[in-house]
């Protein structure tokens, strides 16, 4: 196979497209593309594997009905996080540039760019259903479960830093530290039981169908194959 350096033509384009991202003066621009890149192929790598999982083990239809969910869901979920890296990156550009001081990021331009970049990309209904598209609830609830983890590991950082008044107190933190997580884990799971039990329509469908195989098919068999090889 022939080297680039055989077509000078291709050669000189590549060392223009070179200069010009490696140029300081676009690259905050050009940050917003490899963002939205990024977010792709993250969305991608997370979420295929995820849905041939729970695809094909929990959810009914025909080998190509499977196909084109677990393609649905993998497209989704990459398209969304490209959608708001591009949101986040360019707001958080504009108000560097734009801003109380020009060519200095404000101390809440993340929050703000966070905050579009959330309403317009996952804040939104299936224009189809009118429904939240579960791969946004699932995103959503993720991100929204380590925040709420992060949160409770600032409260209780000793005084002077982040952490709130009164709990943040040296042997008050320490008690909270450790035993938050055992109460906040038995909690947990105690209230998705319970949803699971009298309300399962209210849960996230692939977290229902996973507790539904675990929980309720296992109580049901009718002989050594059913029981041991197969679910049903």
């Amino acid at each position: 196979m022939s080297s680039l350096s055989s077509f000078p033509a291709l050669e000189a384009l590549k060392s223009t497209l070179e200069q010009i991202i490696l140029d300081p003066s676009y690259h905050d621009l050009l940050a917003v593309v490899k963002g939205a890149r990024n977010g792709a192929v993250y969305g991608a790598k997370v979420r295929f594997p995820h849905a041939l999982v729970m695809v094909f083990l929990f959810r009914p239809g025909t080998l190509q009905q499977k196909v084109s969910l677990v393609f649905r869901a993998t497209r989704t979920h990459a398209a969304n996080l490209a959608r708001f890296a591009v949101v986040y990156k360019l707001t958080c550009f504009l108000l560097k540039q734009y801003g109380a001081t020009p060519g200095k990021s404000g101390h809440y331009d993340s929050m703000l760019a966070g905050l579009l970049g959330g309403y317009v990309v996952f804040g939104g209904r299936s224009k189809r259903s009118g429904k939240i598209p579960s791969v946004n609830q699932q995103i959503v609830i993720y991100v929204f479960a380590r925040v709420v983890l992060a949160l409770a590991r600032l409260a209780v950082k000793p005084e002077g830093g982040t952490g709130l008044p009164f709990v943040s107190r040296e042997g008050i933190s320490g008690a909270i530290t450790k035993y938050a997580w055992p109460v906040f884990a038995a909690t947990s799971w105690a209230l998705v039981m319970h949803i699971f039990k009298h309300h399962p329509d209210e849960l996230q469908p692939s977290l229902r169908s996973s507790m539904t195989y675990i929980y309720q098919q296992s109580e049901h068999w009718d002989s050594l194959r059913n029981f041991v090889w197969h679910n049903k």
